[in-house]
């Protein structure tokens, strides 16, 4: 990821849970519209068979990578957090609707960040 100096940040952290399996159905897809610090070879790992993991990636939102990121179809609902400033939250808010059906079930605002609280499901 590349930082270039403009007037908002450009980088989004997203935390996911639910199945290894969905979570890197997420990262695949979210990895072809945007930069990552994850590598498309980089597979989810279940390292606890009871307790519940949780995921991580960042997100440069300055440039697409392609016109269309295409709908992915999940196994079951997947949890996200994601945390950034106003402009590259929305702007990724925007592709994740694009890729899953999107229900915000909290969000909080500071002066210079927003916290998304979502539940991904299946188009």
């Amino acid at each position: 990821m590349e930082h270039t100096a403009r007037s908002h940040p450009e980088t989004v952290m997203v935390e996911i849970s639910g199945s290894k399996e969905d979570a890197r159905l997420v990262f695949d897809a979210l990895n072809t519209c945007f930069a990552s610090d994850r590598s498309p070879d980089e597979i989810p790992q279940q390292l606890h068979e009871v307790r519940p993991m949780v995921w991580l990636g960042t997100y440069d939102v300055a440039e697409e990578h392609g016109p269309h990121c295409p709908p992915v179809h999940l196994g079951a609902s997947v949890q996200a957090d994601v945390q950034g400033g106003y402009w590259a939250v929305d702007r990724f808010r925007h592709t994740l609707d694009s890729l899953f059906t999107v229900e915000e079930t909290c969000t909080a605002s500071g002066d210079q960040e927003r916290d998304l609280h979502l539940l991904l499901q299946s188009r």
